[in-house]
Order: C-alpha cells, then sequence, then structure tokens
C-alpha cells in the first residue's frame, strides 16, 4: 500500500484533491496534512473522513522537528505539496507570515523527504503545487509558458517563486524526484469567500457591496477546482520527474465581466429582478502592486498528458453557485468571527 501525504488537505484545492485521490485510490493510505487556519475546515473533507485509507494529522509544516518525525513514523511515498498561505491582500498584510509557510514550510519538506527517502529516490515523488502569479503580470497579448522568467510582484507571489526555486534546486542538487505545476485562478466549492467568486456569491446573498479594485479591469484566467484535481492526479501519476506543467482554463475574463456574469446568474437563482445585485457594485482603492493580467498556456499537459477542461466557465460558475446556495450553512460557519474582522479591516 502506497503512503501519500498530502498537505493542506483541509483547504479548499487541497480537499478536492484529497477526496479524489481517497475516493479514486482504496489501495493508497491518504495522509491529510493541515494546520486548520482560518482557510482549512474539516468540514470540506467530512464525507470522507471515516475512509479505512484515509489519515487526518493536525500540525504545521513550519515545525520542523514535527516534519522530520511524521516522515520517519510513516516513510511516505509520495508528498503533494499544497499547504499554502495564497491571498494577496493578507501577503500585503503580513509577509512574514508567508515567508513562514510558504517557505520555511516547504524546505522543512523538501529536507524531510531527502532525509527520509536517504538518496533511494526510486518510486518517490515530491510535488510541488503553485502558482501563475510567480511569472508576474502579462500585458494586453501573449501567455505564460513554462519558460517564462518568474517576476513575482507581491508578497505572496515572491514567498511561491521562493518555493519553487528551491524545489527545483533539491532536484538538481539531490537529484530529488519533483514534479512541479503553476495554476491559474482555481473556483468552485470549499473555496474560502475572501476571494473574489465566493466573496461575491456569498455578498449578494446577503445583499452586502462588492468590492471591485480599481476600474475591473484586470484579467484572470479561471480553472474549475475540479478539473484542476483532475490534472493534478495526472501530473502525480504520469508526469516526468523534474519537470514543470502550467495548468489553466482556457479562460480568460475580465474581472468587471466576471462580476456581471455572477450577479446575473444571482438573481435568476435568487429570483430578483435583473440588474439588482449590479447595485451593490462598489469601486475600490486599488491594492499595491495589482497585476494587470494573468494567462496560462496549458498545451504541454495538454499535449504530453492528454489533459484539458472538463467544463466551460458559465457550466463551471453555475455548478459553483449552485453548490453555495445548497451550501448556505457552510458559508455561515465559515463568515464569523476573525474572518469578519479582516473583511471589515480589508475592504471598509
Amino acid at each position: 500500500m502506497k503512503k501519500i501525504l498530502i498537505t493542506g488537505g483541509a483547504g479548499f484545492i487541497g480537499s478536492h484533491v484529497v477526496r479524489r485521490f481517497v475516493n479514486k485510490y482504496p489501495e493508497y493510505q491518504v495522509f491529510n496534512l493541515d494546520a486548520l487556519t482560518y482557510a482549512g475546515n474539516l468540514e470540506n473533507i467530512k464525507d470522507i473522513e471515516d475512509k479505512s485509507n484515509y489519515t487526518f494529522v493536525k500540525g504545521d509544516i513550519v515545525d520542523d522537528n514535527f516534519v522530520n518525525e511524521l516522515f520517519k513514523q510513516y516513510d511516505f511515498d509520495g508528498v503533494l505539496h499544497l499547504a499554502a498561505e495564497s491571498h494577496v491582500d493578507r501577503s500585503i498584510e503580513d509577509p512574514l507570515a508567508f515567508v513562514k509557510t510558504n517557505v520555511i514550510g516547504t524546505m522543512n519538506l523538501l529536507n524531510a523527504a531527502k532525509n527520509q527517502w536517504k538518496e533511494n529516490f526510486e518510486k518517490k515523488r515530491f510535488y510541488h503545487i503553485s502558482t501563475d502569479e510567480v511569472y508576474g503580470s502579462l500585458g494586453t497579448k501573449g501567455l505564460f509558458t513554462e519558460d517564462t522568467p518568474y517576476n513575482p510582484n507581491s508578497p505572496y507571489s515572491a514567498s511561491k517563486a521562493s518555493s519553487d526555486h528551491f524545489v527545483r534546486a533539491y532536484g538538481e542538487t539531490y537529484g530529488l524526484p519533483y514534479v512541479l505545476t503553476n495554476c491559474s485562478n482555481n473556483y468552485g466549492s470549499y473555496h474560502f469567500p475572501e476571494k473574489l467568486i465566493p466573496l461575491f456569491i456569498n455578498n449578494i446573498i446577503n445583499n452586502k457591496q462588492l468590492p471591485v479594485y480599481g476600474d475591473g479591469n484586470y484579467t484572470r484566467d479561471w480553472l474549475f477546482v475540479e478539473d484542476h484535481a483532475i490534472a493534478i492526479d495526472l501530473v502525480f501519476h504520469e508526469g516526468k520527474n523534474h519537470e514543470t506543467y502550467n495548468i489553466g482554463g482556457f479562460n480568460e475574463w475580465k474581472n468587471i465581466d466576471l462580476v456581471r456574469l455572477l450577479c446575473e446568474i444571482m438573481d435568476q437563482k435568487l429570483g430578483r429582478e435583473k440588474g439588482t445585485s449590479q447595485n451593490l457594485i462598489t469601486y475600490v482603492k486599488d491594492r499595491p502592486g495589482h497585476d494587470l493580467r494573468y494567462a496560462i498556456d496549458a498545451s504541454k499537459i495538454n499535449v504530453d498528458l492528454g489533459w484539458k477542461p472538463s467544463v466551460t466557465f458559465e457550466e463551471g460558475l453555475e455548478k459553483t453557485i449552485n453548490w453555495y446556495l445548497n451550501n448556505e450553512e457552510w458559508l455561515k460557519n465559515v463568515t464569523s468571527g476573525a474572518y469578519k474582522d479582516y473583511y471589515q479591516k480589508q475592504y471598509s
């Protein structure tokens, strides 16, 4: 039985990956390591918590002694590393927290894997999940490829770029077998409502303002989280060692156009008069270092591994909205306490 460690498996993307691996691979023993910070929620994986091939471990990857002991105890065959601080606004407010988790945490996992596997790397794999934000900002044309030079513009993207470099360095220096992916903006179920889509769904439900940065013309490529989980599965099992794969949804949207589409669908779902939710749009002061445009060229993973998105953005968005409307209790549970304080501070 293979023993697979998935870090950050109680978070948004991680919970979808954990669920897929537990259900699809009963011959694997899946260990979910999560610190259960504000964005990590055991309710995200409640449906698999009693599976015989699933084990939850509460712990922080910043604690090197804990990480080393965990590797000694279970001798993992593979690592899928998703645990990360990921919200740009929070990184501007507290950049050191991002250095600790995204850089030091990744280093602790790399060291533990290297020391435990003791250079006998056969049938081992370290999979590091990263972001397209490490590439910086695009103009109105062009796409990020796997060869695009890194040019991070926020503390968040700088911390992820640093962790990417360390993963590659361990591959070159120690021969650690790794694969690395850089993904575009994810959306879907179980997404903590600080990012645009779940935040605005929640605000529309509660008739709150929809804070749009600047003029709203920032452009992002959107990837349905379930498609991302499928891609992660493929890369982990079929990707080549020491290779990088970009994962994108082939869905470029300006923020303001996305928000208007979201408002239109929400009005229909909630039985409100057309245009009601658009009246909630409020333009707010732009954030520092805001990247104009991200766009992924995902042709490599398509050609090499046969992956492509299974849904259009409109289909995925409707699925996402339906999930949140059917799980308002989940929304209420995660939008209390510290999150409300942060939200008030960030957008007041």
